[in-house]
């Protein structure tokens, strides 16, 4: 069956085939989530370069993909690679408390601000390789930051195919143009025709968790080859004096996505 693209785009990588995805689930038992005070009390988590081992950018898919079922975007991404580093490294990453970080889904609370997934990559990024300046001299986890926030908006998603998917039905892709959750859900929701609560919509949501969570590892593999180099080169506070984006008429002008609404629901028998 043809792949259904609504809008043009290009992205960086190929579909993924998912594999390990069957593995993830049983492994997600133990990587994820809340850990016990007892494994929490001798960790140093406030010292940089925290240490990092490559992963697999595919079974890291799988894994978030699982993941955003349990926790939703932003911490799916965090689980899928502080979960392996648990077991590969140990601390610091044993004392981190990835369920905190909950709160990204929905584009923080549901706020519909930035997309979870990219926050969570960028919180990676910052606790692997160091905050920014004027707090040290390493500006690698920003322009990391940087690089996966336009990736993000300019790539067609989303990238990643599970292996068994909940959601086995097509699923259109779009690129969002914004790094935001409410123009990046609201457009795929628009061209596939499916409200928020759908399945379709959350496992669209779920798949790009994993794409994210599969991009944010191949930057820290490069990192870790010492072969990393950012790709952007787009600065809003040099260009124009203050913060913002390339594409900020994504959401100021007249493409702001009208989503379809849930059916409405029937009045109860004697009401």
């Amino acid at each position: 069956m043809e792949e259904k693209v609504v809008t043009e785009g290009v992205s960086r990588r190929q579909i993924l085939a998912g594999t390990g995805a069957l593995a993830a689930g049983a492994a997600i038992s133990h990587i994820g989530g809340l850990i016990s005070p007892a494994a929490a009390k001798d960790g140093s988590t406030e010292k940089w370069p925290w240490p990092y081992e490559k992963l697999d950018p595919e079974k890291t898919a799988a894994l978030a993909y699982e993941e955003w079922y349990r926790v939703f975007c932003g911490a799916a991404v965090i689980s899928s690679i502080f979960g392996q580093l648990r077991e590969k490294v140990g601390e610091p990453y044993k004392s981190f408390p990835i369920d905190a970080y909950v709160y990204l889904e929905g584009g923080q609370a549901g706020w519909g601000t930035i997309c979870g997934a990219p926050a969570g990559a960028n919180m990676v990024f910052s606790l692997i390789i160091g905050p920014r300046k004027p707090l040290s001299d390493n500006t690698i986890a920003h322009n990391m930051c940087i690089d996966i926030m336009e990736w993000y908006s300019q790539t067609l998603m989303p990238v990643y195919m599970p292996k068994n998917p909940k959601v086995t039905t097509e699923l259109p892709k779009t690129v969002s143009n914004s790094p935001l959750c409410h123009i990046s859900v609201g457009k795929w929701m628009k061209a596939a025709n499916k409200a928020l609560v759908s399945p379709e919509r959350k496992d669209r949501c779920a798949r790009l968790t994993a794409s994210v969570a599969c991009k944010a590892v191949e930057l820290l593999n490069t990192w870790k080859d010492g072969k990393y180099e950012s790709n952007s080169e787009f600065n809003c506070g040099k260009l124009h004096g203050i913060t913002g984006q390339k594409n900020c008429y994504e959401c100021h002008g007249s493409k702001i996505p009208q989503a379809p609404l849930p059916p409405p629901e029937e009045p109860k028998k004697g009401a």
